[in-house]
């Protein structure tokens, strides 16, 4: 990575790892969610977290790999607050059983860190009928995040701390649909391209949290939203590729580089105030023109709630 060792405004570039953006920073008393937390990035953001003082929710498709990552957190930090919830971004209904256990344990919410996804997958449906990379990476987090917000909320009004809820999207949505969203055609078989569905996904989670901030700033509550991107990362499927494995340290993030940008939007005080924007590198950067598009993000919100609330009393924005 030593190519894009240059730091932009914030002092930190694609080289900084997710410990040297935020050394320094003492998250004792903050309560972070991290949906995804027990692979990739995920887990390396829940670690930096709690090594911070952050007590850590990591909601997790599969418990065991959870735990396991839980254990491996708390045996290095000893201090480490971590717990482990249960949590399939691709059904509302676990969803929906989430967000209910964790409203009622009575815990704060300062910080959602929307982190788990899938990426390009074969044409699926949800267990809802729904795409599945539209379900699992925008709309289980839209819902999540609107049954949290009340959470939020009263955590930010009671402790006077600014709530952030960080949306992990991809430089990949600039490779979505033509149009952006396909709204009369998410579940298309027929015209389904895994790569343009996953840039529709990552679209949404920017236009999602353009929304929610000009929602939050209209009804003037202390919680920002931003999106990111956390760049393309070393993993094992470049493992039987002896050139791209020799390349790789060259052009791709590592796993502490790669959850960088994450927790400096989530925790930095030099985020504080900032909202509906898009980060690269530790750094706010531009995304593409759909991602910007204010109807866009409007049409999106609308059809997103007539898809996890089907019968509201009205598709006025909930809980806010």
């Amino acid at each position: 990575m030593w190519l894009f060792s240059r730091k932009g405004p914030s002092g930190f570039s694609a080289c900084s790892t997710a410990e040297e953006v935020t050394q320094g920073i003492d998250g004792t008393g903050l309560t972070a969610i991290v949906t995804g937390a027990s692979s990739g990035i995920g887990i390396e953001t829940a670690r930096v977290l709690a090594l911070r003082g952050v007590h850590v929710v990591m909601a997790v498709r599969n418990l065991p790999a959870g735990r396991d990552v839980k254990e491996a957190i708390v045996k290095e930090i000893p201090s480490a607050k971590v717990d482990v919830m249960e949590l399939d971004l691709s059904s509302m209904a676990s969803v929906r059983k989430f967000a209910s256990e964790f409203n009622s344990l009575d815990l704060p919410l300062n910080i959602l860190i929307n982190n788990a996804g899938v990426m390009a997958t074969p044409f699926m449906l949800s267990q809802d009928g729904i795409e599945l990379q539209f379900a699992t990476n925008h709309l289980g987090h839209f819902l999540l995040t609107d049954l949290l917000l009340g959470t939020m909320k009263s955590t930010a009004q009671k402790s006077n701390v600014e709530g952030r809820v960080v949306n992990l999207s991809s430089d990949g949505h600039k490779l979505a649909y033509q149009e952006g969203i396909r709204f009369d055609k998410i579940n298309d078989k027929s015209g389904y391209n895994s790569v343009y569905a996953y840039g529709q996904s990552k679209l949404a989670n920017i236009l999602h949290a353009n929304e929610l901030t000009r929602c939050l700033k209209e009804e003037g509550v202390k919680i920002t939203a931003n999106s990111l991107h956390p760049g393309a990362i070393v993993t094992n499927l470049l493992r039987h590729h002896s050139l791209a494995t020799a390349l790789g340290k060259y052009v791709l993030k590592n796993i502490p580089q790669g959850a960088a940008t994450t927790c400096y939007v989530a925790l930095h005080p030099q985020v504080e105030g900032v909202s509906g924007k898009y980060f690269r590198d530790s750094n706010v950067a531009s995304p593409s023109a759909h991602a910007t598009n204010v109807e866009l993000a409007k049409k999106l919100w609308e059809f997103s709630l007539s898809l996890v609330h089907p019968n509201p009393p009205s598709l006025s924005t909930p809980n806010l």
